[in-house]
């Protein structure tokens, strides 16, 4: 009899009564065999990886790394990926993503051109690419056509002399440097000042040439907008070398040096761009035989002024997601953080850093990042206080894989062994064409962030290193190139 109880009511009464918990069973048998099965088959990266971060030359440099396959979100590989790192240009990333969501693949910057009465008005929209020689290459413009344009549109209206010339690019702050850029190279390219409105990069191109023992500087776009102290002594023996320093005077830039042949051209970050732009219509229009009256005046414009526009110059923000990814222009992330941050405001004006920043940092927190896995400071990540964490960056590259976007953002992003910041790197026909991303790079720092294309599907990744070293670029590709080669 208590054979029979034992035997019967356990049994019988477990199968009937809880059939949930069998099931349950099954299901946690198949993830634990799950778990191993993607434990094993990831194994040799893991060890692949250990090694290349362990090497002699990596000792000090701190890594994080996260990978994930990019259709589930499973993590594949993890080192240190909760860590705040500085991410160099890798902030990039951040704010092209979160600009896409924002303002939507169809969105344009616009530039107006028109008149208040006599005045010629100009109304920036932010756009970064304004006379971009990149960009103008790509559509086939040469330098100073927005210039020639402008006086052609003049002219079509029968206007042969103006009064004022006012630029507004109110659309922004005044706050055109950052605090916490690095003082000693506000003059270089990528530390350029940030406008509502802005052209040629907010650079000149200086040319410096020894003719028979005599130098001579010349700058490009040609303007009296800005004053060259020529300080370079020419030589006949050794290799030259010039450099571009700043005067306590704005815009007087002083060019200091050897010079055997030829230096340059290099670019240098000019002061007040949109007044640069101003001065640079203004001669042009005189050149072009419209007279011009009255000076020329930044400000914006007056909500009576009856604008009524004579032309209008658009650049898409695929073109700026672009250049900032492909490319690492800084001004284009920058412009980019700003332009969300005016778009959100009720006057749509004022784009500034702080109220960029705050829409980032709604941004990842809503992807489900840590507060203490990021500090978000500037757009081009040239500042020294921006902390990002590997995971932070698969999430958000995450998000964009599987958005409606994402084909959009991938032709962005640098292309291994093709084009861009990664296209030096990766030529052999195994990983060419293969890895998307974005690199990074200040001193002591590299980053690289992306996809990788392979044949057991797509991998999203984010390689971190501070304190790195010049080998450390070395150690990154070959981590890229181990997701590859496990597959």
């Amino acid at each position: 009899m208590r054979a029979f109880v034992v035997r019967h009511t356990p049994i019988m009464k477990t199968k009937r009564e809880n059939p949930f918990m069998a099931g349950l069973v099954k299901l946690l048998i198949a993830v634990l065999c799950g778990i191993c099965f993607a434990g094993s088959a990831y194994a040799d990266l893991a060890k692949q990886i250990n090694n290349i971060i362990s090497r002699p030359s990596q000792k000090k440099v701190e890594f994080a790394i996260d990978i994930v396959k990019a259709d589930s979100g499973k993590p594949v590989y993890s080192h240190n990926a909760n860590a705040a790192m500085i991410p160099a240009s890798n902030m990039k990333v951040i704010v092209t993503a979160a600009a896409l969501k924002c303002l939507g693949p169809n969105f344009e910057y616009i530039t107006r051109v028109g008149l208040c009465g006599n005045t010629l008005a100009v109304k920036g929209s932010g756009d970064p690419l304004l006379g971009d020689p990149v960009i103008d290459a790509k559509y086939g413009r040469k330098a100073g056509w927005i210039f020639e344009d402008i006086a052609t549109k003049l002219k079509q209206n029968g206007i042969t002399a103006i009064g004022d010339i006012v630029v507004d690019g109110s659309i922004f702050d005044n706050e055109r440097v950052n605090p916490n850029w690095p003082k000693d190279q506000l003059n270089q390219w990528y530390a350029c000042e940030v406008s509502g409105l802005n052209y040629n990069d907010n650079c000149i191109a200086v040319t410096v040439k020894n003719i028979n023992g005599k130098v001579t500087v010349a700058i490009e776009p040609q303007t009296n907008y800005i004053a060259i102290l020529n300080e370079v002594v020419p030589t006949r023996n050794g290799k030259g070398a010039v450099g571009a320093y700043r005067n306590q005077e704005a815009n007087k830039i002083v060019i200091k040096g050897k010079c055997e042949k030829e230096e340059g051209p290099f670019d240098v970050a000019i002061e007040k761009p949109a007044e640069f732009f101003g001065f640079l219509l203004r001669e042009n229009l005189s050149g072009a035989g419209i007279k011009v009256d009255g000076p020329m005046f930044e400000k914006p414009l007056s909500p009576d002024c009856n604008f009524r526009e004579i032309a209008e110059y658009r650049t898409p923000l695929t073109d700026c997601l672009a250049r900032c990814n492909k490319n690492s222009l800084g001004l284009g992330a920058e412009s980019l953080l700003k332009t969300i941050a005016a778009v959100s405001s009720p006057d749509k004006r004022n784009g500034s850093w702080p109220a960029g920043r705050e829409i980032l940092v709604k941004y990842l927190l809503g992807l489900g990042v840590d507060g203490n896995e990021f500090y978000i400071d500037d757009g081009s990540g040239l500042s020294r206080q921006d902390k990002l964490s590997a995971n932070a960056i698969t999430r958000v590259f995450l998000d964009v894989y599987k958005g409606p976007n994402w084909e959009i953002y991938k032709n962005s992003l640098a292309v291994g062994g093709m084009e861009g910041t990664a296209g030096k790197y990766f030529k052999e026909a195994k990983y060419k064409g293969k890895i998307f991303g974005k690199t990074g790079y200040i001193g002591g720092v590299r980053a690289f962030s992306g996809v990788c294309n392979t044949a057991r599907g797509d991998y999203i990744f984010s390689i971190l290193t501070n304190n790195s070293n010049w080998e450390s670029r070395g150690a990154i590709n070959d981590i890229v190139k181990a997701i590859i080669d496990d597959n």
